[in-house]
C-alpha cells in the first residue's frame, strides 16, 4: 500500500465553520469545521476533453466544481516546477488516481515555502480556500518517535515505520506531526471528489493517512504533557497553535465523514479502528485540555460544542 511521506526540510474559514476566540473561562464557543464540496457535480465533459498537454487545466476545472479548495491550491502551486512529477497524465481515471499524492505533496510544498514556515520555529497551513494557518509559533518540541510506546497494537505499522520508526523521520518534532497532518488532510479530499473515476490502489490509504495522523498528534499531545512539561506550557500557551490543533482535529472527522461512502476504495479496514482509538476518553481529554474546547463524540464528530 502505497504510503505518503514528507516531501520537504500554513487567513480565514467560512464564518459558519470559523473558531471563535476563547472567551474569559478559556473555553472556545462551539463551531463546526466544513467547506464547500460538490463530490456530485458533473464532469463528464472534462474527462471526454481530456487532453495529456492540459493536465493542470483538468484539475484545476474539476476541483472549481467540486472542491473549492483544491482548484485554490491548484492555482496557488501551478508555477511549480515538480508539480507535474506527482500526476499520471496517461488517462482522465489515472490522474484522478494520482491526485491524493499530487494534492498532498503540492500542499508540502506550499506550507513548507521559507517564506511561510522556519522549521521548529513556526509553521503555515492551506487549510482551505478561505483559512491559511499564518506562521503559527511551534516552538521546536520533542522526537515525535517517542509516541511509539503508546503504540501497542499494529493499525498504523506501516507508516510508524516510515514516520516514527525511521532514524530521520522519526526526529522530527512538532512540525513533522502538523506538516504531514495537514498535507494528509488535503490528500484525503483530494482523492474524495473524484473517487468514482479511481481503479487502481494510488490512493488506497487516503484515509488511513488522516486518521493516522490524528492519533500521532493526540498521542504527541500526551507525550508532551507527561514527559516535557517545559514545551506543553509553551505550546499550550499559545493560541494560534491550539487553534489549528482543534480545526485540523475537526476538519479531519468532516473528511472522513465525506469519504465514508467510499470508505473501501479510500482506505483499509483498520480505519474505523484507527479512528475509534482516537477517541478513547484519554485522547479526548488531552485534545480539550490542550484546546480549551469540548468535541462532539457522537453523530457530528466535525463539531465542538
Amino acid at each position: 500500500m502505497l504510503t505518503v511521506c514528507l516531501a520537504l526540510s500554513l487567513t480565514s474559514i467560512p464564518a459558519t465553520a470559523a473558531a471563535q476566540d476563547a472567551g474569559p473561562t478559556g473555553v472556545r464557543a462551539p463551531f463546526c469545521y466544513e467547506e464547500p464540496v460538490q463530490p456530485k457535480a458533473d464532469v463528464s465533459d472534462i474527462k471526454a476533453g481530456f487532453q495529456s498537454s492540459k493536465w493542470l487545466q483538468t484539475i484545476q476545472a474539476v476541483y472549481k466544481r467540486r472542491w473549492p479548495s483544491g482548484e485554490g491550491l491548484a492555482i496557488a502551486q501551478a508555477k511549480d516546477k515538480y508539480f507535474s512529477q506527482f500526476v499520471n497524465k496517461t488517462s482522465f481515471n489515472a490522474l484522478a488516481e494520482s491526485l491524493m499524492v499530487a494534492i498532498h505533496e503540492e500542499t508540502h510544498m506550499w506550507d513548507l515555502d521559507p517564506s511561510r514556515t522556519s522549521w521548529d520555529v513556526y509553521m503555515s497551513a492551506w487549510i482551505n480556500n478561505s483559512r491559511k494557518a499564518m506562521k503559527v509559533p511551534l516552538h521546536g518540541g520533542f522526537p515525535r518517535r517517542e509516541i511509539l510506546p503508546l503504540i501497542t497494537d499494529k493499525l498504523t505499522d506501516s507508516m510508524d515505520g516510515i514516520y516514527l520508526r525511521d532514524q530521520q523521520q522519526g526526529s522530527y518534532r512538532m512540525q513533522g506531526v502538523m506538516a504531514e497532518l495537514n498535507a494528509g488532510l488535503m490528500g484525503l479530499p483530494a482523492a474524495t471528489v473524484v473517487a468514482e473515476y479511481i481503479q487502481g490502489v494510488g490512493a488506497s490509504n487516503s484515509r488511513d493517512i488522516a486518521a493516522t495522523n490524528i492519533r500521532y498528534l493526540l498521542l504527541y499531545l500526551r507525550v508532551a504533557k507527561a514527559k516535557h512539561p517545559d514545551y506543553w506550557a509553551k505550546a499550550k500557551a499559545q493560541p494560534e497553535l491550539r487553534e489549528l490543533v482543534l480545526v485540523e482535529f475537526l476538519r479531519a472527522a468532516y473528511w472522513l465523514d465525506q469519504s465514508a461512502p467510499y470508505a473501501s476504495k479510500l482506505g483499509s479496514p483498520d480505519v474505523d479502528k484507527i479512528v475509534a482509538k482516537n477517541y478513547a476518553p484519554e485522547n479526548i481529554a488531552i485534545l480539550e485540555e490542550f484546546t480549551g474546547a469540548k468535541v462532539n463524540t457522537g453523530s457530528a464528530k466535525n463539531c465542538s460544542t
